[in-house]
C-alpha cells in the first residue's frame, strides 16, 4: 500500500521542507511577474530587439545588401561604408531589379536581404505595396525632395538618370529638333534614328508614356518612330557611339552614357538634348533608389547603410564618378551635367514598373 504524498510531506527533515517552501515562493514570484509584464509586452520586447541589433552592429555582423547596381559602380561605396562604421557589407548582385525584387517578394519573412539597393526604384515601390519594406526615420526622409522618396516613407531615391535625345551637332542643328517628344517622329531623319525596344530603359519609359499619354496615343507614336526604320541597338551605349562615328544622327538613351563615354573618349562627337516643353513627357526622370527590408531584424545597420548613401560623400560620388543626378538637394552636379530641374518630368516610379502592359503594345508594334 502507498503513503499518502502528505503523510511524507511531515517525515522531511526541516531543511527539506525550508527548500520546498522557497521552491513555491520562487514559483509564485515568477508566475506573479510574467502575470504582470502582460501590461507592457511591447516595451521589454523594443528593448530586447534594439539590444540584439546593437549586439550584431557591435559583434561585426554584416549587413546583407541585394543590389540591382552593378559592382563596379559601387563597391567603392560600400567600402568607404565599412570603413567609417565597421559594418561588413555582404552583396548579391543581380543585372536586373526586377529579379531581385522577385526574389525578396518569394523569399518573404525568410529573406537573408536587409537592404535593398535597386537600380530602377519602381521595383522598390511593388516590394512597398506587398508589405515587404519598413517605414525610414524622419531625418532620413527629411533629406530628399518628396519627389524623390515614397509617399509613405519606405524608401528614398539615391541618384537620377534623364532620359535624352543624343544627336550629332555636325548634322542635326539643335534648333530642329522638337519642343516635345510627341513631334519627334515628325521632325527625325528617315534611317537615321536610333532606339533600343529591348532594353529596360526604353521600356522603362515606354511603361511611363502608357500613363502619361494613354495607352493610343503611346501606340500610335512607336508606331510613327517604327514607320522611320530606326537602327535597332541592344543598349545604350551602342547609340551614343552610333552617332558619334555617323551610323544615326539621333538616339533615344539615358543622359549619362555620353559623359561616361565621353571620359574615356574625349573627341565624341555628340550632344544631348532635353526637350523645351516644360514637364515634357521625353524629360523623364528615373530614379535609382534604396530600402529598408520589413523582415530584417538588422535594421539599425540597415538605417546606417541608407543614411550613407545620402550623405554628402556618396551623393558626390553619384554626382561626378557615375553622372548621375544627385537626389539631395545642396549637391554640385557634374560640370558637364546641365541642371534640368524646371523641365523634369517627375511621373510616378511606380509607372516605369508596369512592364506586361508594355511587353503587349511592343508586340503589336512587331518590336518584340
Amino acid at each position: 500500500m502507498k503513503t499518502p504524498i502528505c503523510s511524507n510531506l511531515f517525515r522531511l527533515s526541516p531543511v527539506q521542507v525550508t527548500q520546498i517552501r522557497f521552491g513555491f515562493v520562487l514559483c509564485a514570484a515568477l508566475i506573479t511577474h510574467f502575470a504582470c509584464s502582460e501590461t507592457e509586452p511591447s516595451n521589454k520586447v523594443a528593448e530586447i530587439q534594439a539590444a540584439s541589433e546593437s549586439n550584431r552592429i557591435e559583434q561585426g555582423e554584416p549587413l546583407v545588401v541585394y543590389s540591382g547596381r552593378g559592382a563596379v559602380l559601387i563597391e567603392p561605396l560600400l567600402n568607404e561604408f565599412t570603413q567609417k562604421t565597421q559594418i561588413p557589407i555582404e552583396v548579391r548582385y543581380e543585372k536586373s531589379t526586377q529579379t531581385l525584387a522577385n526574389r525578396i517578394a518569394t523569399e518573404a519573412d525568410q529573406t537573408q536581404a536587409d537592404v535593398f539597393f535597386a537600380q530602377d526604384s519602381g521595383w522598390l515601390g511593388a516590394l512597398d505595396e506587398a508589405g515587404h519594406l519598413a517605414v525610414l526615420n524622419d531625418d532620413l526622409l527629411g533629406r530628399v525632395p518628396e519627389h524623390n522618396r515614397a509617399k509613405n516613407g519606405t524608401w528614398v531615391g539615391t541618384s537620377g538618370r534623364a532620359r535624352v535625345l543624343v544627336y550629332s551637332p555636325e548634322r542635326i542643328s539643335i534648333e530642329d529638333l522638337p519642343d516635345r517628344l510627341a513631334d519627334l517622329p515628325k521632325v527625325a531623319p528617315p534611317g537615321r534614328v536610333g532606339w533600343a525596344p529591348g532594353n529596360g530603359s526604353f521600356q522603362a519609359h515606354v511603361s511611363a508614356l502608357r500613363h502619361i499619354w494613354g495607352e493610343e496615343q503611346t501606340q500610335s507614336w512607336l508606331e510613327q518612330m517604327n514607320a522611320l526604320e530606326p537602327k535597332v541597338y541592344p543598349k545604350n551605349s551602342p547609340q551614343v557611339k552610333g552617332v558619334s562615328n555617323g551610323e544615326i544622327d539621333i538616339g533615344w538613351v539615358n543622359h549619362y552614357y555620353l559623359h561616361k563615354l565621353r571620359s574615356s573618349s574625349p573627341g565624341l562627337e555628340a550632344a544631348n538634348y532635353s526637350f523645351r516643353e516644360k514637364g515634357d513627357a521625353g524629360n523623364l526622370m528615373m530614379l535609382s533608389g534604396v530600402g529598408v527590408i520589413s523582415h530584417s531584424d538588422n535594421q539599425k545597420a540597415a538605417e546606417a547603410f541608407v543614411d550613407f548613401l545620402l550623405s554628402d560623400d556618396a551623393q558626390s560620388y553619384f554626382a561626378n564618378k557615375t553622372f548621375e543626378y544627385p537626389t539631395v538637394p545642396g549637391i554640385e552636379l557634374h560640370e558637364d551635367v546641365p541642371f534640368i530641374d524646371e523641365k523634369i518630368n517627375r511621373a510616378n516610379q511606380e509607372h516605369l514598373t508596369d512592364l506586361s502592359g508594355t511587353l503587349d503594345v511592343l508586340r503589336r508594334v512587331g518590336l518584340q
